[in-house]
């Protein structure tokens, strides 16, 4: 990804190393903070929480705990929606 947006802007493979984690920073921070980071014609990233429940294995038919979790979800804007 770096390597196509170096060629786009025209700087260096530090820079644009640079600028993709400054990116993901601000998006990984945002959603931490406020639960939602969205990017005006891009999307949205929100924050997805999972209770703890029960589930079972699948090669032994087993019951286990699954714990509680959190992760990001991507929704895409109408726009970006558009324009594939």
């Amino acid at each position: 990804m770096s390597k196509a947006i170096r060629q786009a802007a025209g700087c260096t493979v530090a820079q644009a190393d640079a600028a993709v984690e400054a990116v993901l920073a601000t998006i990984v921070e945002g959603v931490k903070t406020e639960g939602r980071f969205s990017l005006i014609g891009f999307g949205s990233f929100s924050k997805s929480e999972r209770p703890a429940r029960q589930g079972r294995n699948p090669r032994t038919g087993k019951t286990i705990d699954i714990a509680a979790s959190t992760s990001i979800k991507f929704s895409t804007s109408a726009a970006l929606k558009k324009t594939l």
